[in-house]
């Protein structure tokens, strides 16, 4: 029974496998939650949590779980946030000892909303999701530049993380001054700018069918009580690949892979990268506001859902 910020936690089954083709074990996940702690805590800190939990390893049912159990000890600190008809309330990843208890827990994968608890409905981030089509990662690569190019033209900072998945997320921090609805819309503004400069190639196009092998700008997570894969979560995918922060020179690399780096290389990746996410907060700037004649038109538009539920993969939601 592991001591973790002096709070006692059972590891139980630690030797149930969770990823068949690799022989990933429930230990081997706690394990690797606890000495990933350091970089992922000021990530997720104070920001309510989606929980993706597969208790039957991943490819059993996936449980996307928001609220927290009464089950769970106290000492894990929460959040009530509202919704549509109530309120929900959600765990929040605050110390060393919520990562392991919630591994234990099967939680492979954590999600997390792009604000804190302070300022719960005003995000302190602004999301792009590059979605490829393909396996085309060079697209994605390009895409992710052209991003961090528009960005800089209205004076943000943008970092980049790999999903562990098929595609890269630029992400950057704002100040928690706007509402969802304004960074939604900002987010929506440029993403069709670039959409409208390389059709051939990008799209905003919710609809799959209607994207004809482009590349989704998705900035639908940016809405409201949407969620993003936290940087260092472990997804459910053959090999345990991880959502790893990255450098932007990496990303002008053709070796670079969205799912190269997995929980039984991250430690050798650590040792070879220092933090490139370690200067965010400093790099925080305010919102730009868009012109009347700049905001987009939203009519119709559709926020966007996992590629596990656009596939039709078995989803249970346990809120």
């Amino acid at each position: 029974m592991p001591v973790v910020d002096g709070h006692s936690i059972t590891v139980t089954h630690p030797d149930k496998i969770l990823f068949p083709d690799d022989g990933i074990t429930k230990g081997e996940l706690v394990d690797y939650y606890q000495r990933i702690a350091g970089r992922m805590l000021p990530q997720v800190r104070d920001r309510p949590l989606h929980m993706n939990r597969f208790p039957d390893g991943i490819h059993g049912i996936a449980i996307q779980q928001k609220r927290i159990p009464d089950s769970f000890p106290q000492w894990i600190q929460r959040v009530t946030v509202g919704k549509q008809g109530g309120t929900v309330t959600h765990a929040l990843i605050n110390d060393t000892a919520t990562l392991v208890y919630l591994a234990n827990y099967n939680m492979v994968t954590a999600h997390v909303w792009l604000s804190r608890t302070e300022a719960v409905d005003h995000p302190d981030l602004l999301i792009f999701d590059l979605d490829p089509a393909d396996e085309d990662f060079g697209l994605v690569r390009r895409t992710a530049l052209k991003v961090k190019a528009m960005l800089a033209d209205y004076q943000l900072v943008a970092f980049v993380k790999t999903t562990g998945s098929r595609g890269l997320h630029v992400v950057v921090p704002i100040e928690p001054s706007e509402t969802f609805e304004e960074s939604h819309l900002f987010a929506d503004f440029l993403a069709q700018r670039l959409a409208t400069d390389d059709p051939d190639h990008l799209t905003t196009e919710f609809i799959k069918e209607q994207r004809r092998g482009r590349l989704f700008l998705d900035v639908n997570r940016n809405a409201y009580a949407q969620t993003v894969v936290a940087p260092y979560a472990v997804r459910a995918k053959a090999g345990a690949p991880v959502a790893m922060p990255i450098d932007w020179a990496m990303v002008e690399s053709a070796e670079l892979r969205p799912n190269s780096v997995t929980i039984r290389s991250v430690s050798d990746w650590l040792k070879r990268h220092a933090d490139p996410w370690a200067g965010m907060d400093a790099a925080r700037r305010p919102l730009p506001r868009l012109a009347e004649s700049q905001r987009p038109d939203r009519s119709g538009r559709r926020r966007g859902v996992s590629r596990k539920q656009r596939d039709g993969n078995a989803v249970h939601r346990a809120e």
